[in-house]
């Protein structure tokens, strides 16, 4: 699997790709909200996609805030920080209280490390998690900032909006600290995997049960993926929660 380390002029690193065309929007039921948490992290990247997709879309802080829309994002950043603020700011009850009732919720990156039921190779001071998802995550599978780099994933069992990636079942993604799935339930749905066993810590390798680590998953309403795409051209992953959202209302 050919991978690539590209750096943008801070020192960041992003994708160097060209945009990929989808077939775009599915025919919505109705206008919506959808809400990304903005306690830290790359919150901002989200909102200004999904508002160049014709979409309305508001920054979470608060837990009034959660009652004003119909999806949710949490964006990748450090999920012990954002567990952190979460809780100062009152934010951890009604967060759980979204995810147990079902509503569309997208995690990247940190966002999955949140949503997922367990958390390995966290910090000694604990790891906030949310819940919701049926899964056991290893935290910076691959590594620190350092190991961070783009490669290509491929993508399977889209159930909902199958068109976006029929003519293309490859996404390029953008893995920064990135956490992979090592175990999930029979009810989670496996919608991408990366092709190199060779990267990652040993730790993780021992615990995974896959040689292809599982980078991206859907159970319900519940999307979660390792790499960001909101770092990428290809908008095809905040379409599919689009449509999660849509199919929801």
């Amino acid at each position: 699997m050919e991978q690539s380390q590209v750096h943008d002029d801070s020192g960041s690193i992003s994708s160097g790709s060209t945009a990929v065309a989808s077939e775009g929007l599915p025919s919505l039921a109705k206008s919506f909200k959808i809400g990304v948490l903005a306690l830290q992290g790359a919150f901002i990247e989200h909102v200004e996609i999904l508002q160049k997709l014709g979409i309305v879309a508001t920054e979470v802080r608060l837990p009034e805030d959660l009652l004003e829309i119909d999806g949710l994002i949490i964006p990748g950043g450090e999920s012990t920080a954002i567990g952190l603020i979460a809780d100062r700011w009152g934010l951890t009850e009604p967060l759980k209280d979204w995810v147990r009732s079902g509503r569309p919720t997208w995690g990247t990156c940190a966002g999955m490390i949140m949503l997922s039921k367990t958390v390995t190779g966290k910090m000694k001071r604990g790891q906030m998690v949310l819940g919701g998802l049926d899964t056991v995550v290893h935290r910076n599978y691959f590594g620190s900032q350092l190991g961070s780099f783009v490669s290509r994933v491929k993508v399977r069992n889209i159930s909902v909006a199958p068109e976006l990636f029929q003519t293309n079942s490859v996404s390029e993604a953008v893995f920064i600290r990135a956490p992979i799935i090592t175990e999930h339930g029979d009810n989670v749905k496996v919608i991408a995997t990366i092709e190199n066993p060779t990267i990652g810590s040993k730790e993780a390798h021992e615990s995974a049960s896959t040689a292809e680590p599982i980078v991206a998953v859907q159970q319900g309403n519940i999307l979660a993926t390792a790499f960001h795409p909101e770092m990428t051209s290809d908008t095809r992953w905040h379409e599919l929660f689009i449509a999660i959202v849509n199919n929801s209302l």
